[in-house]
């Protein structure tokens, strides 16, 4: 993620456009913690804009997403089990997300985005399969749209409540080990009385 926010610091929208479209195709990107960060910076006064930031996910995810369509429309199965591993498509990942896509058919382009594993191989598997592209268009478009205003929005809210949140996570991280404390030392005390007691039966 250092890395990634610091070509984002350098090249802006252009390398969040750039990072969405090779981690839909499968290059390895941490889309989500991306999504969130890039969320969190769209504060008043931040360096990003949360409308563009979200046109340009939202273009980047697509384009990932119809490079993947016409590669597995133009290269087929077989090439992507032959050659998928490099771009961490696994014969294992691809069955799976083709399980997937039998059972649920094109939904799973659209509920794809949510599931690790799958988000980056159904769209291979739609082009594979023959679906038309203006019906792949409108169930990917509509996945992407929500899947992006999740997770910038989601961003943005804890940027903006970090403090709060923080407070909270303070307050009951203490209690809880207050509470794990006490717990220890009265197993401890009930083990101690059990044990003596053992040894006077003895």
């Amino acid at each position: 993620m250092d890395d990634i926010l610091l070509l984002i610091e350098n090249y802006g929208y252009i390398a969040l456009y750039c990072l969405l479209a090779v981690g839909i195709i499968g290059i390895p990107v941490p889309d989500e913690i991306l999504m969130t960060t890039v969320g969190s910076l769209t504060l008043e006064g931040g360096p990003l804009s949360f409308g563009t930031s979200f046109i340009v996910c939202f273009a980047g995810t697509m384009t990932g997403m119809l490079v993947s369509y016409y590669l597995g429309k133009t290269v087929g199965k077989p090439f992507l089990y032959r050659y998928g591993k490099w771009v961490k498509l696994t014969p294992q990942r691809l069955e799976r997300a083709e399980g997937w896509f039998k059972k649920y058919g094109i939904w799973a382009v659209v509920f794809g985005y949510y599931v690790p594993g799958v988000r980056h191989f159904t769209c291979y598997l739609a082009g594979v399969s023959g679906v038309v592209l203006w019906r792949y268009l409108l169930y990917a478009g509509s996945g992407a749209l929500v899947w992006c205003l999740t997770f910038l929005s989601l961003g943005h809210f804890i940027g903006r409540n970090a403090p709060m949140i923080a407070g909270v996570v303070h307050h009951y991280l203490g209690l809880s080990i207050a509470i794990l404390v006490v717990l220890a030392g009265a197993g401890t005390y009930v083990y101690w009385r059990y044990r003596r007691k053992r040894q006077k039966s003895h």
